[in-house]
C-alpha cells in the first residue's frame, strides 16, 4: 500500500497517510479490513450462499471502501489484491477492477450507517424472491432486521435502478431480498452482515419447507407478536 499522499501505483491514487502513527494506523486498519473482507466472501462460498464468484462483499474503513473484486475467485485473493474506493465511487486502491455490483453497496453507505455490506445468490432466499413481495413472518428473527424483509423489485445487476430499488426495500431494515437475484445484508461488522445474511437464508429456507407441505398454510406470527420479539431481542446477549 502506498504511503504518500500524491503518489500514484497501479494507475490509482492511494489513501491520504503518512509516515507517523497515523499513517500506520490507517494501513494496519485496511489490511486487517481486507483480511477480514476475503475471509468473509471464502464463507459465501463455503457455506453456499454464492457459487463461483457471483455475490460480492465490501467494508468501510473511515471514507474508503473496500470491495471484493470482479471476476476473481476468493481463493485466489491475496493481501496484494487491496481494491478499494472512496464514497464517490473513485478507485483509490489497487489495479483489480471493483465489483459491478459497487453501485449498490455504496447507495447502502451513503444512505445508512453501514460499515459492513454482504450480497449473495442464496438459493433458497433467491427462490422466495421469485414468489412474494415479502418475506412471510415464519419466526421472530424478522425482528432483528427491523421487521418483515421486503423484496426490491427487478433491475439488471450493476446499474443504478436496482441501488435505487434496494434502498427502498432496505427503509427501516438491515436486510432484503432482491427479486431474480438473491439478498444484501447490512451491519456495523462484517460479521454482524454475514450473521443477516445466513438468517435470512434460513428463514426462507424455513418458509420454502413449510409451504410445500399439501393442504397446510404456515403459521405466521402477528405484527405484535413481531413487536414483542423486537422487544426481547434488544436486551439480548452478553452486556458490555
Amino acid at each position: 500500500m502506498n504511503e504518500r499522499h500524491g503518489d500514484v501505483q497501479d494507475g490509482h491514487e492511494h489513501p491520504r497517510t503518512t509516515d507517523g502513527p497515523d499513517g500506520r494506523d490507517t494501513r494496519d486498519a485496511l489490511r486487517r479490513a481486507w483480511d477480514e473482507l476475503v475471509a468473509t466472501a471464502r464463507r459465501t462460498v463455503a457455506d453456499g450462499l454464492v457459487v463461483g464468484t457471483s455475490g460480492n462483499v465490501s467494508v468501510r474503513v473511515g471514507d474508503t471502501v473496500l470491495v471484493t473484486p470482479t471476476g476473481v475467485p476468493y481463493d485466489r485473493l491475496t493481501p496484494d489484491d487491496v481494491t478499494g474506493v472512496g464514497l464517490d465511487g473513485r478507485q483509490v486502491l489497487g489495479s483489480l477492477r471493483p465489483t459491478s455490483e459497487l453501485p449498490m453497496h455504496l447507495a447502502v453507505y451513503r444512505a445508512t450507517e453501514a460499515r459492513a455490506v454482504v450480497h449473495t445468490h442464496a438459493p433458497h432466499a433467491t427462490a422466495v424472491s421469485l414468489l412474494v413481495p415479502e418475506l412471510p413472518l415464519v419466526h421472530y428473527m424478522a425482528a432483528a432486521m427491523g421487521g418483515p424483509v421486503r423484496v426490491a423489485p427487478y433491475a439488471a445487476y450493476g446499474t443504478p435502478e436496482l441501488a435505487e430499488n434496494t434502498l427502498w426495500a432496505l427503509a427501516g431494515r438491515t436486510a432484503c431480498l432482491l427479486r431474480n437475484h438473491g439478498t444484501i445484508a447490512h451491519g456495523a461488522s462484517l460479521d454482524q452482515a454475514y450473521d443477516r445474511t445466513a438468517q435470512l437464508e434460513w428463514m426462507c429456507r424455513v418458509w420454502l419447507l413449510s409451504a410445500s407441505v399439501p393442504g397446510l398454510a404456515p403459521a405466521l406470527l402477528s405484527p405484535d407478536q413481531l413487536e414483542e420479539a423486537g422487544e426481547r431481542l434488544r436486551g439480548y446477549g452478553q452486556r458490555p
